[in-house]
C-alpha cells in the first residue's frame, strides 16, 4: 500500500480513465479517423503514467523536510520506503515510460512525437528539483504537464491520420481535446496555488519561493479568488454559446461544473485555515473529475 501512495495511484487511475474516454467516450463515438488500436491507446497509457508516477515519487524524494512539516503522517520516502529504493524506481519507471513512447512514436509513423515523453520526464524531475522552489513557474510547468497527459491523446490519435480529405473534421475534434486540456491547465493551476497556501509553512522552512511566501498569504488568496472566477465564468460562457440546445449537457454542467465553481469561489473569498485550503483542494479535484466525464455527454446529447 505504501508503494501505490508513493505514486499517487488515484491520480494515475484518473490520468488512465480521461485517456480512455477521449478515445473511446469522445474520438471513437463520432467516427474520428484515429490511429491506435486497444494495445496502442494501452500502451500510451501506460507510458503516461509511468513517467507521472516517476514524477511523483522525485517530487516526494525531494520534498521529504517540507512533507515532515506539512504532513507528517503521510510522509512515505525515508520512513517506509528508503530513498535509495524510491530513486531506483524513479530511474526504472522512467526507462518504461519513456521506452514505451519511443515504441508507440514509431508505430504510427511519427517519430518526433518521443520527444513529447522526454520532455515530460525531464520537466518532472527539473519541476521537482528545483521549479517547484520558484515563484509561479512551478505551477505553471506542472498545470501544463497534467494538460498534456489529456492532449496527448490527440495528439497520437488525430494528427497521424490528417489527410486533405478530413483535416478539418480531425481538426474539429483536436480543438474538442485542446478545449479539455486548457480546463484541466486552468483548474490544476488555481489547484497548485491553494496548496501552496496550505502549505506555506514547511515551505518557508525548506527555503522555497512560492507565491504565498513572496507576496503574502493574504494578497495570494486574493489571487486564488480572481483565479478562481475563471472557470465559473468559462463554463458559464460555453452553457450559454454551446450547449443551450442540449437540456440533459446543460443540466448537467450547471449542477457538477457551474455550481461548484461559484462554491469554491465562495469558500476561497472565505478562506483562512489551512483546513479551508485541502477542502478547496478536494473539491478542484472533483470538478476535474466531473470536466471530464463530460466527454461521455457528446455521445448521446450532440
Amino acid at each position: 500500500m505504501n508503494f501505490l501512495n508513493l505514486i499517487r495511484w488515484k491520480n494515475l487511475l484518473m490520468i488512465a480513465l480521461v485517456q480512455l474516454l477521449i478515445k473511446y467516450g469522445l474520438l471513437e463515438s463520432f467516427g474520428a479517423h484515429t490511429t491506435l488500436d486497444t494495445i496502442g491507446i494501452f500502451i500510451l497509457i501506460l507510458a503516461t503514467i509511468s513517467i507521472a508516477a516517476a514524477g511523483n515519487i522525485i517530487n516526494d524524494i525531494h520534498d521529504i523536510e517540507t512533507d515532515l512539516v506539512n504532513k507528517p503522517e503521510k510522509v512515505i520516502v525515508g520512513k517506509s520506503i528508503s530513498e535509495k529504493w524510491a530513486f531506483n524506481l524513479f530511474i526504472v519507471l522512467n526507462i518504461v515510460g519513456v521506452g514505451l513512447g519511443y515504441y508507440l512514436s514509431h508505430i504510427v509513423g511519427k517519430s518526433a512525437f518521443f520527444s513529447l515523453f522526454v520532455i515530460i520526464s525531464a520537466l518532472l524531475y527539473v519541476y521537482a528539483s528545483y521549479l517547484k522552489q520558484t515563484l509561479l513557474i512551478g505551477n505553471i510547468v506542472i498545470s501544463i504537464l497534467v494538460a498534456l497527459s489529456v492532449l496527448i491523446v490527440g495528439v497520437f490519435e488525430l494528427l497521424p491520420n490528417i489527410t486533405p480529405l478530413n483535416q478539418q473534421l480531425q481538426l474539429v475534434y483536436f480543438k474538442i481535446v485542446l478545449d479539455y486540456a486548457i480546463f484541466a491547465f486552468i483548474i490544476n493551476l488555481i489547484r497548485e496555488i491553494a496548496k501552496d497556501i496550505e502549505d506555506i509553512d514547511g515551505d518557508y522552512k525548506a527555503g522555497m519561493n512560492t507565491l504565498p511566501i513572496a507576496i503574502g498569504r493574504e494578497r495570494t488568496s486574493n489571487i486564488l479568488f480572481a483565479l478562481s472566477l475563471i472557470p465559473v465564468l468559462g463554463i458559464a460562457h460555453y452553457i450559454v454559446y454551446e450547449l443551450y440546445q442540449n437540456q440533459i449537457a446543460v443540466i448537467y454542467f450547471l449542477m457538477l461544473l457551474w455550481a461548484p465553481s461559484i462554491y469554491i469561489s465562495i469558500k476561497v473569498f472565505n478562506a483562512k485555515s489551512k483546513k479551508d485550503y485541502y477542502h478547496i483542494s478536494n473539491l478542484l479535484k472533483l470538478v476535474m473529475l466531473f470536466g471530464m466525464l463530460s466527454v461521455l455527454l457528446y455521445k448521446f446529447t450532440f
